[in-house]
């Protein structure tokens, strides 16, 4: 069976801690019946974090996106990609919608991540906007850790947020979140994120969401321990600004060093995408994906995503539209 661009549904595991879904609902046309699905895991071979099947992508033939991909990974990934990082997608895509602002939390690092959980990458993030809002990135001035550990256990949210940047983000910008940073995003935002593809998360507030934060905001490694994964460094806003990408007409959206970990171009009818493993979504208009020779067509619109695999070849967006070309790390 030729390889070619799928559909996907959405994939939203149900009752999360935090409140979302309606706006992911409005993005993708699909009727809104409540709850809290604030995330849509998009071309997931990557579980919720102590799961054995949550989180993963399912294709329209009811296989799992993991198992085809270990089944033909040079099919799905490439030659070069699978000869560099093996049969590891290497990145996980979301709609995020923060239907209330998320808890402050951190992501660790690869070394930490492969030290201390034997997990095979860190969660570095990035966000590409799609409704605007507040986020919180980084810490203004130095935290020593005994004072961080004292603002968790007594959930001090005021105090840790007036120790963080506040950064105003409009429709179009991007946002690279490194692993260690303490980041959160404010209730109303809507956002497409890619990762490194892993759940990891290390939090520093829950007070008012449906979570036991000290049970389980440490990857059962302790908080003396996990929060050695933080970075309590003050950041200048100058340098908080160099992660944040202002909107941008079609080509690459994300900063430069980002390009280690994921890539996303914004792509219009008329531009071409090379030959990757990926997800596409649609973000505005309506057209056509079509293989470069003509070979295979679907009609797109606003609000789907697509699962690129590597042996569809190289692709050509058509029409009035636009949409966010999301791929792994460049294998070579």
């Amino acid at each position: 069976m030729p390889l070619v661009p799928l559909t996907l549904d959405p994939n939203q595991p149900a009752d999360r801690f935090y409140a979302g879904g309606a706006r992911i609902a409005e993005f993708r046309g699909t009727p809104w019946v409540g709850g809290n699905l604030p995330e849509d895991w998009v071309g997931s071979s990557t579980t919720l974090f102590g799961e054995h099947e949550l989180g993963l992508t399912r294709l329209p033939d009811g296989r799992l996106l993991r198992d085809v991909v270990a089944a033909d990974p040079v099919g799905w990934l490439g030659a070069a990609h699978v000869a560099r990082f093996g049969a590891d997608t290497m990145l996980l895509t979301k709609l995020l919608d923060a239907g209330q602002r998320l808890p402050v939390h951190l992501h660790p690092d690869g070394a930490f991540a492969a030290e201390h959980l034997q997990r095979a990458h860190g969660k570095t993030e990035a966000w590409v906007v799609l409704r605007g809002g507040e986020v919180h990135l980084g810490l203004r001035r130095d935290l020593a850790p005994a004072e961080v550990r004292r603002l968790v256990a007594e959930q001090d949210v005021e105090v840790l947020l007036a120790a963080m940047h506040r950064v105003e983000v409009a429709p179009g910008d991007a946002v690279l979140v490194p692993a260690g940073l303490p980041h959160a995003i404010g209730a109303g935002v809507l956002l497409v994120e890619v990762q490194e593809p892993e759940d990891l998360s290390i939090l520093l507030e829950w007070r008012g969401f449906a979570l036991d934060g000290e049970r389980d905001g440490h990857l059962g490694l302790g908080f003396d321990l996990a929060l050695q994964a933080a970075d309590l460094s003050g950041w200048s806003p100058e340098r908080i600004d160099s992660l944040v990408v202002r909107r941008r007409g079609p080509g690459p959206v994300l900063p430069e060093r980002a390009a280690e970990f994921f890539r996303v171009d914004r792509v219009l009818g008329g531009d071409p995408l090379a030959a990757s493993f990926g997800v596409v979504v649609v973000t505005r208009g309506q057209g056509r994906l079509r293989a470069a020779d003509d070979g295979w067509t679907a009609t797109v619109g606003a609000g789907q995503t697509l699962l690129v695999p590597h042996g569809a070849g190289a692709l050509a967006l058509d029409g009035d539209v636009e949409a966010l070309w999301c791929r792994p790390p460049q294998a070579g």
